[in-house]
């Protein structure tokens, strides 16, 4: 049987260097937003003005399912919700602190700063990351939600892998922060890997 391809819809390296894996695991070619020929737009930041990551994530596979010419598209909304900050930033760490002029690690390292000034002398430190992963192919949609578990750390740990929040997420499961595990150690027990890992175990079985 060939692979099936399907454009990942997400400009973020970490991510793509995540799941990449997954998807040639379950038989699947992924084709990136680059690899498509789709340039960077302003239109993409209105793709998250929802106030669910279920919403989110499907605007986006039905924006790129557009963009890429009708290639089936995967699309994944995700965030950290902290128990202390009422379950802040939400749909909103992306950009959660405002920092429109950033990109990358620039723009991760701020979101980090306002998240530790928000949490300073708070004993609660208990959080959760959450994403949903779409499929959309003009016909089916599928979608899966996938979450875990940790607390935010006091200061910074550092490690070779992760991105975004990672640094200061220590997951109940595997006692350490999400970047000083491995690649594969994070997809297992991480929110994005659970949900992705149930939305290709849905398309597989649908064929």
């Amino acid at each position: 049987m060939s692979e099936r391809v399907v454009l990942l819809a997400t400009r973020s390296a970490g991510k793509l260097r995540e799941l990449r894996p997954m998807f040639a695991a379950a038989g699947f070619a992924v084709r990136d937003l680059a690899e498509a020929g789709i340039p960077e737009a302003a239109e993409e930041d209105a793709l998250e003005a929802f106030a669910t990551f279920e919403e989110n994530a499907r605007a986006k596979a039905r924006h790129f399912f557009v963009k890429g010419g009708g290639l089936p598209v995967v699309a994944d909304d995700s965030g950290l919700e902290v128990a202390a900050l009422g379950g802040a930033p939400g749909v909103h760490s992306k950009r959660w602190s405002g920092r429109a002029d950033l990109r990358g690690e620039a723009l991760d390292a701020a979101n980090n700063a306002l998240l530790l000034e928000r949490l300073r002398g708070q004993r609660d430190r208990r959080a959760r990351y959450v994403c949903v992963a779409a499929y959309w192919d003009g016909t089916r949609e599928r979608l899966a939600r996938g979450e875990v578990t940790g607390r935010i750390a006091d200061a910074r740990v550092e490690g070779g892998e992760g991105f975004g929040y990672d640094p200061y997420f220590v997951s109940d499961e595997l006692g350490r922060a999400f970047s000083e595990v491995s690649r594969e150690e994070k997809a297992r027990v991480s929110h994005r890997g659970r949900a992705v890992a149930a939305l290709l175990k849905s398309l597989v079985a649908c064929g």
